[in-house]
């Protein structure tokens, strides 16, 4: 051992499975590329270092989505949810959820598609091979394992694989800027309808602007100012509502030390707001605080490096392109990195443009694709597509040509954007 420093000796790590698609991550887009993989017939496995599928979705008890009337997957989910009557919202574009079925139904989907799930296992490194990634490095409670395949998709969010393989990345906004993050809970109401006039999406209705400066004032009522300036209630299921009143600002997302600081900042604040709240009395009385996140909300992290980078020209413009994947139309949205100048967001009108699939591949490994937010784009496009939505229709396709290229024997970057289109239609439900 030296002087503040250990020698990790060198170890040799037994092939733990091989598969055809390895995704590492599984958020929403994380649990689309898995299920779209599978059943397009790849051998595939889906490793996540929490306790449950869903990501931000579930375990960040996000509650509330936007961009979901998009063509596939991404209106499965919807539909499904309806069938488990575990949707609050009339259309497909932006609903609330039950965060336990929605925990269920990513199971489901994996299960049934045929997908090896690993939970509770930690990426912690990846293998190349003449340039080519060809396995990845996991720690868990079973050790410190290594996992071979033919294609790998990263939906860590902060683009954490792509960052073990060597690939370049961007992270921030022109002056190095993040967007803050939030800590969500889920709180009881005693009587909905005595406060309905607080909540931002009831009934399905919504969204309603005109509720989060009542809520403000409320607070403001029982002296407490939040650390976002647009305090928010959605109506998830009965009584059930999902808060959202935090912003914690200048972290970094590849931080530990912020995302613990982070954590507990949160989670206090959450208190704090729903102790005064109840102090109010009135609709209040009886407010109960049931669930904190398991995993703080997340704007931003790594912007993998890929064969091109989406930018805020082609948001403006509307951009077409040949290996379109989805359509996008979620203003640029950007929560101010600085509480100083502003507590708030701020937004930019987009065109209808479409997210390309090179933007899905990186450009300094090979065998290598992104899906959700840690994509190949710029600040501002970045603050659009970033938007869960987006993630699972990236997702999509990004499990539609990892499975090809396992089959085809062909890396990502020499696919035809119209085969992986046709995979993609063979295996919609």
């Amino acid at each position: 051992m030296m002087k503040n420093r250990l020698v990790e000796g060198q170890k040799n790590i037994d092939i733990s499975d091989d598969s055809d698609v390895i995704v590492c991550g599984a958020g929403l887009a994380g649990v689309a590329a898995a299920v779209t993989a599978a059943r397009a017939g790849a051998k595939t496995r889906l490793i996540e270092m929490r306790g449950c599928l869903g990501g931000v979705w579930t375990a960040g008890i996000l509650a509330w989505v936007f961009e979901m009337d998009k063509p596939g997957f991404a209106m499965e989910i919807g539909k499904r949810l309806d069938a488990r009557k575990a949707r609050t919202g009339g259309d497909y574009y932006r609903y609330s959820y039950d965060i336990e079925e929605m925990k269920l139904l990513c199971e489901n989907l994996c299960l049934d598609a045929g997908v090896k799930i690993r939970l509770h296992t930690r990426l912690a490194g990846a293998s190349i091979e003449k340039g080519i990634l060809n396995a990845v490095i996991t720690e868990s409670k079973s050790g410190r394992e290594a996992w071979s395949a033919k294609t790998f998709i990263d939906c860590t969010g902060d683009g954490d694989l792509g960052a073990f393989a060597g690939c370049g990345f961007d992270m921030g906004g022109p002056k190095g800027e993040m967007q803050p993050w939030t800590f969500m809970g889920l709180i009881v109401v005693k009587d909905i309808e005595k406060v309905k006039d607080f909540i931002y999406h009831y009934k399905g209705k919504g969204p309603c602007r005109e509720t989060q400066e009542g809520l403000k004032k409320e607070l403001l009522s029982a002296g407490i100012e939040t650390s976002y300036g647009h305090p928010t209630i959605f109506q998830v299921n009965g009584n059930l509502c999902a808060l959202m009143v935090n912003h914690e600002y200048g972290v970094s997302a590849i931080n530990a030390d912020d995302l613990t600081r982070a954590t507990i900042s949160g989670r206090a604040e959450l208190h704090k707001v729903v102790k005064g709240l109840r102090s109010l009395g009135g609709g209040w009385d009886g407010l109960l605080l049931a669930a904190t996140a398991e995993q703080i909300g997340i704007r931003e992290g790594r912007r993998i490096h890929g064969l091109y980078k989406l930018n805020r020209d082609d948001l403006t413009e509307g951009a077409n392109f040949s290996d379109g994947t989805c359509t996008n139309t979620f203003n640029v949205d950007i929560h101010s990195p600085d509480p100083k100048k502003d507590k708030g967001l701020k937004t930019e009108k987009v065109k209808p443009y479409q997210i390309p699939y090179r933007s899905l591949v990186a450009k300094d490994v090979k065998g290598l694709l992104m899906a959700g937010r840690c994509i190949s784009g710029d600040w501002i496009a970045h603050a659009s597509y970033r938007v869960t939505g987006s993630a699972v229709a990236l997702g999509e396709a990004a499990g539609a040509a990892a499975a090809l290229s396992a089959k085809a024997k062909k890396l990502p970057e020499d696919l035809d954007w119209k085969e992986i289109s046709k995979v993609l239609e063979n295996v919609r439900r």
